[in-house]
């Protein structure tokens, strides 16, 4: 049998998604973000680097400045290719709030905290990603917070 060797990724290639994509934003708040020319979660993060900018985008938008601040976060999160869209928002539920802080979490601690949430919320945990997707979002946050 042959075994193949991988060198250690020394760096993970950011995911810019369509904001379309990112869990819960209403098709009225995808339209309004698309009216400020914010099509992607790239632009998204872009165009909220400060706390005045979010403010500001908020007040365009006439919603809560929390929702923009959730919408950064998830687009943040959504940045590490394993986590994407479909993840970033299970990982703000799960209390995790940046690539940053994602690197840092203790694998198996981030897994319990994530099949508690989904035995919370839904009542099963034969949904809750395994212990070794955890670690790849993990060690890719580690990568995309480092660049």
């Amino acid at each position: 049998m042959k075994i193949s060797h991988k060198a250690p990724q020394t760096s993970a290639q950011v995911s810019d998604w369509p904001i379309a994509h990112l869990p819960g934003l209403s098709k009225e708040n995808q339209s309004q973000l698309e009216e400020c020319s914010i099509t992607t979660t790239g632009q998204l993060i872009r165009m909220t680097k400060t706390q005045a900018a979010k403010v500001l985008l908020a007040h365009q938008l006439q919603i809560n400045i929390q929702y923009v601040n959730k919408w950064v976060a998830m687009a943040n999160l959504a940045r590490i290719p394993s986590v994407g869209c479909q993840y970033c928002g299970l990982l703000l539920h799960a209390g995790v709030a940046s690539p940053a802080q994602l690197a840092q979490m203790p694998v198996e601690r981030l897994h319990q905290q994530v099949l508690r949430l989904h035995v919370a919320t839904m009542q099963r945990n034969d949904l809750t990603p395994s212990v070794d997707r955890v670690q790849k979002w993990v060690q890719q946050a580690r990568l995309v917070s480092s660049q």
